[in-house]
């Protein structure tokens, strides 16, 4: 009876000293900025007069055309039929555009999480045609660096979203905490249950040439795009495109893809993936190569893929190389060489010649041995931080932290600087 009355105080004592205990907490984060699907709609805006060029981005070529996306604000639109004198002529104001795609006339961007899609039968005059709404994965503007997280529960509000997200708005927000106390210590409440951890971007024809950097891919009707870990694929073969099945898992941070008869090479932070599209609706799964962290161009040609690897971004990547891989074999891809570069990017492939964003900009002879590519470097032009790349019939197109940069390569003895029109930042 004794340790019965001893054990009942105990638990008495115990008791005691539980208890909560309630207050409130003040913090700062980052909260969206929604914009409505009209609001986005009355913002898309073609100007058929120059644009001043403050920023760079992904790039596509079009029948004489030169398209050029100004991250998260528009695309730039240059008359590059003559190189040597190349025109501003136009802007396409398109909030969280970064990628494009041009087949048959209709110019395809994305814009936050939509897709949208111009006329392009005059090409210095885009037309609207439609918007097809939250077609990719939901893409959240580039996070301010304030080292605040953003807050999620406002990002997906109970009752539906509403909108698109289009910025953030450092806000300070009062929060109730409990927290529970007991003889053994106490236990914080959930205080921060819907705050993020603070967080430290065919040639020819009737079809646009892409740069290396591209998200965007075509392979026959279709226009393929990658982004947070999926495969998004769409349907052109009528005017208005559908998403024809639903986002393909690809399982990596993928950032470029390129494709290659009917392959598709996609760069990723921890190498090379390579997707069959034979039948274009179900990509199967052929191999990769895994290599050092980079998000990395693919370019391909002659069965041999060239990846470049470069460091200071955000995969983690601290070499710098290009990568020569023989793909003959689409299921066991061999290494064949690499080479120790600066600061490599974008890169691209016309006459057997590679022309490379390296330190400025490097132009090689492919030869028969892939060994010899860095013996082969014909010439190097310093002055610039090449991002990307597009040759095409004599012309090498390329885009620089300071500039847009034009070559004449008729003559790989002597390739000549044809014009640069200047990035004002």
């Amino acid at each position: 009876m004794r340790k019965l009355i001893v054990l009942f105080c105990f638990a008495a004592l115990l008791a005691s000293c539980e208890y909560d205990s309630h207050h409130t907490i003040t913090y700062s984060v980052n909260e969206p900025v929604f914009m409505t699907a009209d609001e986005f709609k009355n913002s898309v805006s073609v100007k058929n007069t120059a644009h001043i060029l403050s920023d760079y981005g992904k790039i596509c070529f079009y029948q004489g055309y030169l398209f050029i996306s100004e991250p998260d604000k528009g695309i730039h639109i240059i008359n590059n039929t003559n190189p040597a004198a190349p025109q501003i002529v136009g802007y396409i104001e398109l909030a969280g555009n970064n990628d494009l795609a041009i087949r048959n006339d209709l110019l395809y961007a994305d814009a936050l999480a939509n897709l949208v899609w111009f006329d392009l039968s005059d090409p210095a005059k885009p037309v609207l045609k439609g918007i097809l709404e939250n077609a990719f994965p939901e893409i959240f503007p580039p996070i301010p660096d304030n080292n605040y997280g953003i807050d999620y529960a406002a990002c997906y509000p109970e009752g539906g979203r509403k909108g698109l997200i289009v910025g953030w708005k450092l806000t300070q927000k009062t929060q109730e905490v409990t927290e529970h106390h007991s003889w053994w210590g106490w236990e914080k409440g959930d205080a921060y249950t819907d705050v993020a951890t603070p967080s430290a971007n065919d040639k020819g024809g009737s079809t646009g040439i892409n740069g290396s950097m591209s998200r965007f891919s075509l392979y026959q009707n279709y226009l393929y795009s990658v982004v947070n870990n999926q495969m998004c694929i769409f349907n052109l073969s009528d005017e208005t495109p559908v998403k024809a099945v639903e986002n393909l898992y690809i399982g990596s941070n993928v950032e470029t893809i390129f494709s290659y008869k009917d392959k598709m090479f996609m760069g990723t932070p921890t190498g090379m993936l390579i997707y069959s599209v034979s039948n274009p609706l179900s990509p199967q799964y052929c191999s990769s190569m895994q290599h050092v962290f980079g998000c990395d161009p693919v370019v391909v040609d002659n069965d041999l893929a060239y990846v470049t690897v470069h460091s200071g971004n955000f995969c983690g990547q601290t070499s710098n190389e290009l990568f020569i891989v023989d793909v003959k074999d689409v299921y066991n891809p061999r290494q064949l060489v690499s080479f120790t570069m600066t600061n490599p990017k974008g890169l691209g492939i016309d006459r057997n010649t590679l022309f490379l964003c390296d330190d400025g900009l490097k132009i090689f002879r492919i030869g028969n041995d892939p060994q010899q590519l860095a013996a082969n470097q014909i010439i190097q032009y310093k002055g610039m931080d090449g991002y990307d790349l597009i040759p095409f019939d004599n012309t090498l197109m390329m885009i620089a932290d300071n500039g847009l940069y034009q070559y004449d390569y008729t003559n790989l003895e002597e390739i000549r600087e044809l014009s640069v029109i200047p990035i004002q930042k």
